[in-house]
């Protein structure tokens, strides 16, 4: 199919975070390759929120396509991908999803990754040749998969996709669609080595490691669940592999942090737990509004309300003690 030269393309994609620029990556370069070569393309990050996730007004492009988010029923989107098994924020929009019938919105919560899953997609459905973004596909199914040979190699972040992870992590809203464009032309370790991606990785990286002390003071572990409050700190976020690192017998992480725009609880699950975890965390998660993978999830509260954050924090410690 051909597209007009002045086709305007918005990719919008999980914002801060690195399957999420993945999958926008590969997702434009189908639209560069066979789509429509000449096209304008935008990317557009999205962040989970206690209130309204999506705005009509940032489907302003004549071809809008969502990746590695939630479900959208909106006549505007053309194209949708996710993996997350709490991908529709409610009944009637999956049933509008189910009833859709373009083509071109999928969904499979059996995959690791959204990129890995859009690869596999633009491959065999529209015959589209991903080699060229291999190392991408594979490195993004790692990371979202939490496939890390152990959680000291999570925090030690050797590999340069781990580096650029940081740095997507910790971006301000938006900033990723700078880096986005780079994932298709350049190798991860030509990246991490642009002189603005390793000034930022630097300073980062010793923040991270001041992180890993402010948990090891804050945490308190019971029954092989981890809590840790860091509402007061000044951290906006931390590497949810840092629990497993100081706590290597646990099985579940809850905490609770200021994320600036939304109090959020975080839930996970250790890879490389004594015992398998036996509790679904995103069907956890939907209990308060959340939702995420079975292995993790989280859920977003208004920026001022720590209580009630709280509270779903400590209600869920005692679910996950007590299995």
């Amino acid at each position: 199919m051909g597209f007009p030269e002045t086709m305007r393309v918005r990719i919008l994609h999980h914002d801060r975070c690195f399957d999420g620029a993945c999958s926008a990556a590969l997702f434009g370069s189908y639209v560069r390759h066979s789509l429509a070569p000449r096209a304008e393309i935008a990317f557009r990050g999205l962040l989970h929120r206690a209130n309204q996730l999506f705005d009509e007004r940032d489907f302003d492009g004549d071809l809008n396509a969502i990746v590695d988010f939630k479900y959208s029923p909106s006549k505007r989107v053309s194209w949708w991908f996710d993996h997350h098994q709490s991908a529709f924020l409610s009944p009637e929009d999956e049933e509008n999803y189910r009833n859709d019938r373009s083509g071109t919105k999928f969904f499979d919560p059996g995959y690791r990754s959204c990129t890995k899953f859009i690869a596999d997609i633009l491959s065999s459905r529209f015959s589209f040749d991903c080699s060229h973004m291999s190392d991408l596909i594979h490195w993004a199914d790692i990371l979202d998969g939490a496939q890390y040979e152990s959680a000291r190699a999570a925090i030690e972040m050797k590999e340069p996709a781990l580096q650029l992870n940081l740095v997507i992590e910790s971006a301000d809203p938006n900033a990723t669609g700078s880096i986005i464009p780079l994932l298709e032309r350049e190798p991860l370790n030509a990246i991490v080595r642009r002189p603005e991606i390793a000034s930022q990785f630097e300073r980062l990286f010793e923040a991270h490691l001041r992180t890993i002390d402010t948990i090891r003071e804050r945490t308190v572990c019971r029954n092989g669940v981890v809590f840790f409050d860091l509402v007061g700190t000044g951290l906006r976020g931390y590497n949810k592999f840092v629990p497993y690192f100081l706590h290597p017998d646990s099985v579940y992480t809850v905490s609770l942090l200021d994320g600036g725009f939304r109090a959020k609880v975080s839930v996970g699950s250790n890879p490389w737990a004594p015992q398998p975890p036996d509790r679904n965390l995103a069907e956890l998660c939907e209990r308060y509004g959340g939702g995420g993978h079975p292995r993790v999830g989280a859920i977003s509260f208004p920026p001022d309300a720590f209580g009630t954050a709280r509270s779903a924090a400590m209600e869920i410690v005692e679910m996950l003690s007590s299995s």
